[in-house]
């Protein structure tokens, strides 16, 4: 008898054991918040995450105005994970911001998002944008003075603005990381998985993806 009843002792427990163990892969892995504006870049928004996912990083994606569907730029719809004013109750190891000038002009002009990225600034935390998305940066007057780049159609709002502009593909100045465009997308990705994990994670996703950097 005494077997049998080990059998079923492991059939009840077994499936608890991995529930606990993927709770505490969750709680252990680093976090990132994507915020998902209409007329956002849809492929900043997708390849960022999904390498990011890749890297793993635990990725919440909110809807700036809710958790309803958005348009991207390009007519592509994302479904949000959440909506903004629900993720903004917990904290991220980095918010991000895809560009798309609608997308960016959107998170430029929300005082949420500002309160957001102020805290995460004031918090030692990172804040990454990509495109057009550093506009927010000035906006809200977050990172002044760094080194960032952008797309180059709002290079010169972000110079007159006092920051310092560079063209390199990707830059990282401190706790800021800020890309180019779609084109760059990979690279910002895997600088977010770099700082957020570690270069050997990063180096490890790349072969699977068949990328050539």
């Amino acid at each position: 008898m005494l077997l049998p009843a080990i059998g079923i002792l492991r059939q009840v427990f077994s499936p608890l054991r991995f529930q606990f163990s993927q709770f505490c892969d969750k709680i252990t892995m680093p976090s990132a918040l994507v915020i998902l504006s209409e007329g956002a870049e849809e492929m900043e928004t997708v390849i960022t995450v999904d390498v990011l996912r890749r890297g793993g990083i635990d990725v919440t994606v909110a809807g700036l105005s809710s958790a309803d569907p958005v348009t991207c730029s390009r007519g592509v719809v994302i479904k949000p994970d959440t909506s903004l004013d629900a993720a903004a109750e917990n904290s991220y190891d980095a918010i991000i911001c895809p560009g798309g000038m609608g997308g960016a002009k959107n998170l430029a002009g929300s005082s949420m998002v500002g309160e957001l990225l102020k805290k995460q600034e004031t918090d030692g935390k990172y804040v990454a944008c990509i495109c057009a998305a550093p506009i927010a940066l000035k906006s809200h007057k977050i990172g002044s003075g760094k080194t960032i780049t952008s797309h180059p159609v709002v290079g010169d709002e972000m110079k007159e603005a006092g920051y310092k502009y560079s063209e390199d593909r990707v830059v990282v100045d401190d706790k800021l990381i800020t890309s180019r465009g779609p084109g760059t997308c990979f690279e910002f990705a895997l600088a977010l998985v770099e700082h957020l994990q570690s270069k050997q994670k990063k180096d490890s996703i790349i072969p699977p993806m068949l990328l050539k950097l």
